[in-house]
């Protein structure tokens, strides 16, 4: 195993369990029900996620006329959902972690049948390439978002619900630490990946940080024109423009077999770890009033 594949299949996994576990020590049941009982911010977060965030990259995509490879590649990043990295900057910059979890798990089981359909189309119109089979490994991902997310999660939770006052007391540590494996996260990424990354600002550094910013930019000012809450609005705005990067190099090396469709995600993920620790200077160091 070399020092890419330690980061991306052992550290970073353990890493973000554990701020999950953290998570989930600041959340009650009621956090969600609360949010299944007003469910406009997850319709809205949805919305973004699945519908308009491939609508921007095949616009950049068409605009910029990449090459077929580059434009697929761009595809299979705009189609797939948020990941466990943007609960992680979502708990940082005190935002509604329930909304950034319940996100990304729906957003992760809705892209099993959205990110066939999208990138089968993308293949078409930009290769045209139409008889490429795209299956997702189903398992995996249901496994990825048990493991990951939903169990640390749950364990947390439960040590809230039995040990409120340890619980409470560990919010400002976890936030730390969140912080800290955030910032270690970005430089192993950079270390492991150093060549993938430099070849992938090259090809592809301006429309990934373009698609960057106009997802998280569409995310805020959707939840604003909606009249969502500040905490809201920072969850719906992570979730747009953080997506999930392990999945979409699966995609491109294992399903689409094809190593260079999976070099605009080397490109995003600089961009989406530089824009999410500006989010996280920015609105983590803010008073955390619930309402505002």
């Amino acid at each position: 195993m070399d020092a890419a594949e330690l980061v991306g299949k052992v550290f970073l996994p353990l890493s973000l369990a554990i701020i999950m576990l953290g998570m989930g020590m600041t959340l009650v049941p009621a956090d969600f029900t609360r949010i299944v009982k007003y469910p406009k911010a997850i319709l809205i977060g949805l919305t973004n996620q699945l519908v308009f965030l491939p609508l921007i990259g095949f616009t950049l995509a068409t605009v910029f006329d990449l090459n077929p490879v580059t434009a697929v590649g761009i595809m299979i990043l705009a189609s797939c959902p948020g990941g466990p990295t943007s609960n992680l900057i979502t708990q940082v910059c005190k935002g509604n972690i329930a909304l950034s979890v319940t996100l990304t798990a729906i957003a992760s089981f809705i892209s099993i049948l959205t990110i066939p359909f999208i990138l089968s189309h993308a293949l078409a119109h930009f290769s045209g390439t139409t008889d490429v089979a795209i299956r997702l490994p189903i398992v995996d991902t249901i496994i990825q978002i048990m493991g990951i997310t939903v169990i640390p999660i749950s364990i947390g939770m439960f040590i809230r619900r039995h040990r409120t006052n340890f619980a409470i007391r560990m919010e400002k540590p976890m936030r730390i630490a969140s912080t800290v494996i955030f910032i270690l996260v970005f430089i192993a990424v950079l270390a492991a990946n150093a060549e993938k990354l430099v070849e992938g600002m090259k090809a592809a550094g301006l429309v990934t940080l373009l698609l960057n910013l106009a997802t998280m930019g569409l995310g805020y000012l959707t939840a604003h024109l909606f009249k969502l809450n500040l905490r809201n609005r920072i969850s719906i705005t992570i979730e747009s423009g953080i997506q999930n990067g392990t999945l979409a190099f699966v995609i491109a090396t294992s399903i689409l077999n094809n190593i260079e469709m999976g070099i605009p995600t080397g490109a995003y993920s600089i961009w989406m770890f530089v824009t999410g620790g500006i989010l996280m200077w920015v609105w983590g160091k803010r008073p955390d009033v619930d309402a505002a």
